[in-house]
């Protein structure tokens, strides 16, 4: 059974305000994503792939350390455009889905990376981190394109903005609700996104 917060439709989305923002957890090759309207109610969750199966999730710190530079800046470039494909794909696929106006989406924030493939590659620091920042620049690109505004979040602070958007005193509570009425799944990187989400969509409604 569900709440009354979360009037859950036949395809498992909520119908609520017309704009919705999505929040994004991701990881190396897939992430999490999760719709929140504007009064910062639950519109969709998702896991979508990123990359071909075809291609290795992370190469900048895995692949490439064994490859000849040539070989691996190419192996990079492929699986970037895969990512850019996927992206489009994916965001294509939540749009179509769902009973709200998508307006934005909420990514982590990118450190700062060398401005070259092979420079990503040979950074130790850059290498640990480049195929995550891949990822998250392909989803941007892909909002944009649609005319969606992107939001950077910070993983560590997203929670207590979330709460103070929200203005509830524990956050996780609402979480638990939260999963109480729709069920699994309802993980971490699910509970990241959608405060992420939830930030930006009730600050921009406000």
């Amino acid at each position: 059974m569900c709440s009354d917060l979360y009037a859950i439709t036949n395809e498992g989305a909520v119908v609520s305000g017309p704009d919705a923002i999505v929040g994004v957890s991701d990881h190396g090759g897939w992430a999490v994503l999760v719709t929140v309207a504007s009064d910062g109610t639950l519109v969709d969750r998702r896991n979508v792939e990123l990359v071909d199966k075809r291609f290795p999730s992370i190469p900048h710190h895995h692949e490439c350390q064994t490859l000849p530079m040539d070989e691996a800046v190419a192996l990079v470039e492929k699986v970037r455009d895969s990512a850019e494909r996927h992206a489009i794909l994916a965001l294509d696929a939540v749009a179509a889905a769902l009973p709200v106006h998508i307006v934005g989406i909420a990514l982590r924030e990118c450190p700062p990376l060398p401005p070259t493939i092979a420079e990503r590659i040979t950074n130790y620091r850059a290498r640990n981190v480049a195929d995550w920042v891949m990822y998250r620049m392909a989803l941007a690109g892909a909002a944009e394109a649609r005319g969606w505004k992107v939001h950077w979040y910070n993983a560590k602070a997203v929670f207590d903005a979330a709460r103070d958007v929200l203005q509830v005193d524990d956050l996780a509570m609402r979480f638990q609700q939260i999963r109480r009425s729709i069920g699994p799944p309802w993980t971490k990187d699910h509970q990241l996104a959608m405060a992420a989400a939830t930030v930006a969509a009730m600050v921009r409604s406000s």
